[in-house]
């Protein structure tokens, strides 16, 4: 140890040689108030700091040097009364680190729960950002992941993936945690490499989850609103039957366009495919069609297979709601408005849920 290790370390020494002494000279345990007193010991060198590989090195070293010599003391007396000093010693030390450990958790989750919802001053809430890592004042972007099973902190799927990016990108500014049973990673705006690395990860270790990335926001309120964007994402993959292992933000801006008008949705839904509801079966099934053949690209014969239908019971199937609607679905024109119209029904769930 340096001299300044020494000089801490000697501080939790007090009494140590002359109370080993005095127990060992008359073969007697450590009483309830001396154990008391090196839990104590223990306990205020860990809350300053002091490494216990240090402190247990300088015991060591003062009980060799005070090793007790007077006539009748027996070695295992001096060992049996050391042995409980450093063992009440560490209990205490060991005590003062588990209850820091919790503080530090309760603090961290407080964080969380306050930055991912907004609900802290700004101003505070940045102050606090930077015991965790971050700056708010810069911009940032943040990643959802959600599996089969909800997670939290110290589980095994958050611990395998926080292992990952440590091992990638070390201590950089990046925070993984978890929020309402999902893994959720911060990360700086300026840094585009975390977040797919994350999402990589994160869908390997969840068994095929899926991970949403919001778009980098500024400012101290930019990760709750690139959040909030991620969550919005999953929902939607939802709605919409996405099953993209990784969706961004940016790149489905269309949906809540589409949804920030409900009514003009309503009506477009209800004007273009309420007529579906005339066909035998209801319109479920032609706007399955509709789905199947907007997602195959409007190729009839890959459509046709994603239904198990043969070609000919596809094309029935359009020239069917072409009859209904009056809008051909393999016309250019027509073809924008039915897909939009479908694609407001799943964001509807319509024709499950009436409009």
């Amino acid at each position: 140890m340096t001299d300044d290790e020494t000089t801490a370390a000697a501080t939790y020494l007090s009494g140590f040689a002359h109370l080993v002494a005095e127990a060992a000279s008359t073969g007697r345990r450590l009483t309830r108030d001396e154990l008391d007193s090196r839990r104590t010991l223990g306990q205020r060198a860990a809350e300053r700091g002091v490494r216990l590989r240090e402190l247990m090195t300088a015991h060591l070293a003062e009980a060799r040097t005070n090793w007790p010599t007077a006539p009748g003391v027996l070695a295992v007396d001096v060992m049996a009364a050391v042995e409980q000093a450093l063992d009440a010693f560490v209990e205490g030390y060991e005590r003062a680190q588990r209850q820091a450990m919790r503080q530090e958790v309760t603090a961290r989750r407080e964080f969380i729960d306050d930055l991912l919802y907004g609900r802290s001053d700004l101003g505070q809430l940045a102050q606090r950002a930077e015991r965790f890592g971050l700056r708010l004042s810069h911009a940032h972007a943040v990643a959802v992941a959600q599996g089969d099973a909800a997670y939290d902190e110290g589980d095994e799927v958050p611990r395998a993936v926080e292992s990952a990016m440590i091992s990638r990108f070390g201590d950089r500014d990046v925070l993984l945690t978890t929020k309402d049973g999902r893994l959720v990673c911060i990360s700086p705006g300026d840094q585009p490499e975390v977040l797919p690395f994350f999402a990589k990860h994160a869908h390997v270790s969840t068994n095929g989850g899926q991970v949403a990335i919001g778009r980098s926001q500024p400012g101290p309120s930019g990760v709750v609103q690139s959040y909030e964007e991620a969550l919005s994402t999953l929902e939607l993959a939802a709605r919409l039957d996405l099953t993209d292992p990784v969706l961004r933000a940016a790149d489905l801006l269309v949906f809540p366009v589409l949804t920030r008008d409900r009514q003009a949705l309503i009506d477009l839904v209800t004007n273009v495919l309420g007529p579906l509801r005339g066909a035998r079966g209801g319109a479920a099934p032609l706007l399955s069609t509709l789905s199947a053949y907007f997602d195959a690209g409007c190729v009839a014969a890959e459509a046709a297979r994603r239904l198990s239908l043969s070609v000919r019971a596809l094309t029935y199937r359009l020239e069917r709601i072409h009859t209904l609607t009056g809008a051909d679905p393999s016309d250019p024109g027509d073809r924008y408005t039915l897909q939009t119209a479908v694609i407001g029904a799943r964001l509807l769930d319509w024709p499950e849920q009436a409009l």
